[in-house]
């Protein structure tokens, strides 16, 4: 847990709440704390151990601690774009995530879009732009319309994302956007409901978890709407039986065509009845709170099941 990014905190959410509900008897968990000055594992007393990064152990006394398994929790650098797990492949340590080549695919916004366009899924009109390049303010607005979204390419948790109402407003968009990512990407807004459905790799099947539809207090689901309360988030979400099914089948196109394992959770606008791909998260936020530990327990599936689970799936 942890991490190199802006959503560090909620990173360490995420990871004290699959410690608290790992199955003691069953498991040796200790949290390991991933950040830029350090790499410590925790004990139950939050007394820490430097982890030698030749092969992730640490010495806990006189006894040398190997893990089997790692559970990945780390939103954002280095844990969702792929970098941590590509070391972990070096040392032959199993853990919960996809791949690493997956992980950075999925976490690359534009490049996610690119790969799912070629299956057939719509997707909002999108613009990109790199830190540095000219910007032609007419030009974005010409290809993608007002209101848009500005948004880092590399980012999560709502970080640097805005609506942008009016040609005044793009500008300041961009350089919020910029103060996350080198590179960024502006969307056409898409008018219609928000849902979101987590897939998971559980009992050795892809399993669709029930659909949550979220309804932003705010212009957008931002940060606030995500963590902070404004928000309302149906699930399961009443749709008509037609509908469910086409986002639960184009939900497992998104996940199979990104040839993806373990958790995810993919974002769609319905407009007019037509699920449009937005994103999909690798490491959806793991609190109580959280959307996907919401669609599991509607799924009768309890937080030590899912992370059991998770672990089984990696060591098998």
């Amino acid at each position: 847990m942890g991490g190199y990014s802006s959503e560090v905190d909620i990173s360490i959410k995420s990871g004290n709440v699959v410690y608290t509900h790992l199955d003691k008897e069953k498991y040796t968990p200790f949290r390991v704390h991933i950040l830029h000055d350090k790499w410590v594992a925790l004990d139950a007393h939050d007394k820490e151990y430097h982890i030698d990064k030749n092969d992730f152990s640490f010495l806990f006394g006189a006894q040398k601690i190997v893990f089997h398994c790692v559970f990945n929790a780390i939103h954002g650098n280095p844990g969702e774009n792929g970098a941590i797990l590509a070391y972990f492949k070096l040392i032959g340590l199993k853990h919960t995530s996809a791949n690493s080549y997956q992980m950075a695919l999925t976490f690359n916004k534009r490049d996610t879009l690119s790969v799912v366009k070629e299956y057939g899924i719509k997707t909002a009109t999108s613009y990109y732009l790199n830190k540095g390049a000219q910007i032609d303010l007419d030009a974005i607005i010409a290809k993608v319309g007002l209101p848009c979204f500005v948004k880092p390419n590399n980012a999560g948790s709502s970080f640097g994302i805005s609506k942008a109402h009016t040609i005044s407003a793009l500008m300041p968009a961009i350089k919020k956007a910029f103060k996350e990512d080198d590179e960024i990407l502006i969307e056409s807004f898409l008018e219609g409901r928000e849902v979101s459905v987590g897939i998971i790799d559980y009992q050795k099947k892809i399993k669709v978890l029930p659909i949550t539809e979220i309804i932003s207090e705010n212009d957008f689901f931002d940060y606030e709407a995500k963590y902070e309360g404004k928000s309302t988030e149906i699930t399961p979400a009443e749709l008509p039986s037609e509908i469910q099914e086409k986002v639960e089948a184009i939900a497992i196109k998104v996940y199979h065509s990104l040839n993806l394992s373990g958790f995810s959770r993919a974002e769609f606008i319905l407009v007019k009845g037509e699920p449009y791909f937005l994103e999909i998260n690798t490491v959806p936020g793991l609190t109580e709170e959280s959307i996907l530990p919401q669609q599991a327990a509607c799924a009768g599936i309890s937080l030590t099941q899912l992370f059991d689970n998770a672990i089984q799936s990696a060591l098998n």
